[in-house]
């Protein structure tokens, strides 16, 4: 397995990441499905102390335990779930931070977190506090670099101007192209993207239509222009399959550090392996799928 360097870090992550939400609760089908990712040299784990309540992160850590000095750990913070636990809140304060790296690392059964991001972000944000916490952590050594989860744009230059983040996580696809519009700003900062959502719900996979939404399609995409799409991919590009196509896609911008699809299925799990173990795609091949697709923007959130 291919590995890349993130960011400005030291941290040499796997070119395929393992994004631990959709493992479920149930401890021993999500430590196989972990244990599958290290056996295909996978070394990075995503998880977030939003997902199950905490419980992603406890098996996450109990899986890894043996295996510590040798994967990179990454998690997530800024949701607050409330006292009923139906809902959540957003709390990007020094406090809630300083407080929820502690859980987290009891969590994980580890002293310290390769990458803590923070898990969202708003314009409204006092931007300065949420970034003095984080270097604060990296100075205790709870916490070795971190990033952000976030698609808006004016979260993005905030953080890329005023911190010393490592990654943004976003989503990026073959269908989903609007983060292209900002990577040659995180390049300049040498600040890499962990794609998030590379299959488009696993529209961009063998099954096709079968996960495309009939009545709303995907983002600027039609049903219809779904169809279109979809069969002039597999034609086109031909003999690669679909999966392969998008995840090579994403793997080719020289802002992104790994790309995380999630993996409920050992099968799943390999197939995305050796998608991103395939031949990577020509120049010829990228100019078409450029044009046979949309670039797009983000029309919200710009300053």
């Amino acid at each position: 397995m291919k590995k890349r360097k993130l960011g400005n870090s030291n941290l040499s992550v796997s070119e395929i990441g393992l994004g631990c939400m959709s493992l479920g609760t149930d401890e021993k089908q999500a430590a196989t499905i972990i244990n599958a990712a290290l056996d295909e040299g996978i070394n990075y784990f995503d998880t977030a102390d939003l997902y199950d309540f905490g419980r992603n992160e406890e098996i996450v850590g109990k899986t890894l335990k043996s295996v510590r000095d040798q994967v990179v750990i990454a998690t997530k913070v800024g949701n607050r779930w409330n006292e009923s636990k139906d809902g959540w809140g957003w709390d990007p304060s020094a406090e809630y931070i300083k407080n929820a790296v502690k859980d987290s690392l009891k969590r994980l059964e580890t002293d310290y977190i390769d990458l803590y991001q923070l898990h969202g972000g708003t314009s409204d944000d006092n931007i300065e506090e949420t970034i003095g916490a984080f270097e604060d952590l990296k100075k205790e050594g709870l916490i070795r670099y971190y990033g952000i989860s976030s698609i808006r744009p004016n979260v993005i230059k905030q953080y890329a101007k005023k911190s010393s983040i490592v990654s943004v996580m976003m989503q990026y696809s073959l269908l989903d192209r609007r983060p292209e519009e900002w990577m040659p700003l995180l390049m300049e900062n040498n600040i890499h993207v962990i794609a998030r959502g590379p299959i488009a719900k696993g529209v961009l996979s063998d099954k096709m239509l079968e996960k495309a939404n009939k009545e709303n399609g995907y983002l600027d995409y039609s049903y219809e222009d779904l169809k279109d799409l979809l069969l002039a991919l597999k034609d086109r590009l031909a003999p690669r399959r679909l999966n392969e196509t998008a995840i090579q896609y994403v793997l080719s911008h020289p802002a992104v550090g790994a790309v995380i699809p999630g993996a409920s299925s050992i099968e799943q799990l390999r197939e995305n392996c050796r998608a991103t173990s395939a031949k990577p795609l020509s120049e010829e091949e990228l100019t078409l799928l450029k044009k046979l697709t949309k670039a797009g923007v983000y029309e919200a959130h710009r300053e």
